[in-house]
């Protein structure tokens, strides 16, 4: 395989490393009911994931009825609670993602993660996956004071996974804001949580499947 010239490859992480839909979708709906909400189908959960926990909820209530804050603050607790019980009960890695990871440290790049998911949550499932030491570097919706689509949480999971050249992965049109903002290539997978077709997110490359991650990574690196 060709060598990649990246220092570091960061990913987003719902939709775009694992499929977390089935557990998202089961918190969303147990804070659904404890509001006295109807449930939501677990595949449309899919496309209402990419700003956080608070703004899937929001999303949730907006689609059965009304959305105050006031009611996004009382269901937060119940939705966060249940969530970090039940984090990893239907939640699987995607085809081949180990293989793809393993494949990119042999080749000496630091692996980052740069999601909107709250920190300490993202830390518990990389747990619950066996994956803490495959990241150098994890930042989450509450790391930094700002969120994707501000380019400062990818500057700062890159920063903390050694610096340099980078490029990152995502799912969205979140992620593909944040990689413009931050001017990083950006490589989109086709079978993630995005709320459009991923041909409209603008990514520099688009993958199918995850044994094509690396020689997306090489083009891009050929072509810059």
């Amino acid at each position: 395989m060709p060598n990649i010239p990246f220092d570091v490859v960061a990913f987003d992480l719902d939709g775009t490393l694992a499929d977390t839909a089935p557990d998202l979708a089961a918190a969303l709906n147990h804070a659904l009911a404890a509001l006295g909400r109807e449930a939501i189908a677990p595949e449309s959960v899919r496309h209402l994931v990419g700003h956080g926990a608070r703004a899937l909820l929001r999303k949730g209530l907006a689609a059965t009825g009304e959305a105050s804050e006031e009611l996004v603050e009382q269901g937060f607790p119940i939705f966060i609670d249940y969530y970090a019980a039940h984090i990893c009960d239907g939640t699987a890695a995607y085809p081949e993602l180990e293989e793809a990871l393993d494949a990119l440290a042999a080749d000496g790049l630091k692996l980052a993660i740069c999601t909107n998911k709250p920190e300490a949550l993202t830390h518990r499932l990389l747990e619950a996956l066996g994956w803490q030491e495959r990241f150098a570097s994890v930042v989450g919706g509450d790391t930094l004071s700002v969120r994707k689509p501000d380019p400062a949480p990818l500057f700062e999971a890159v920063q903390r996974a050694g610096g340099g050249h980078a490029a990152f992965v995502g799912d969205s049109i979140t992620d593909a804001d944040t990689a413009r903002a931050a001017r990083v290539p950006f490589i989109a997978v086709s079978f993630g949580f995005s709320d459009r077709p991923v041909e409209a997110l603008g990514a520099d490359i688009v993958i199918d499947r995850y044994v094509d991650l690396f020689p997306a990574l090489a083009r891009l690196g050929a072509g810059s």
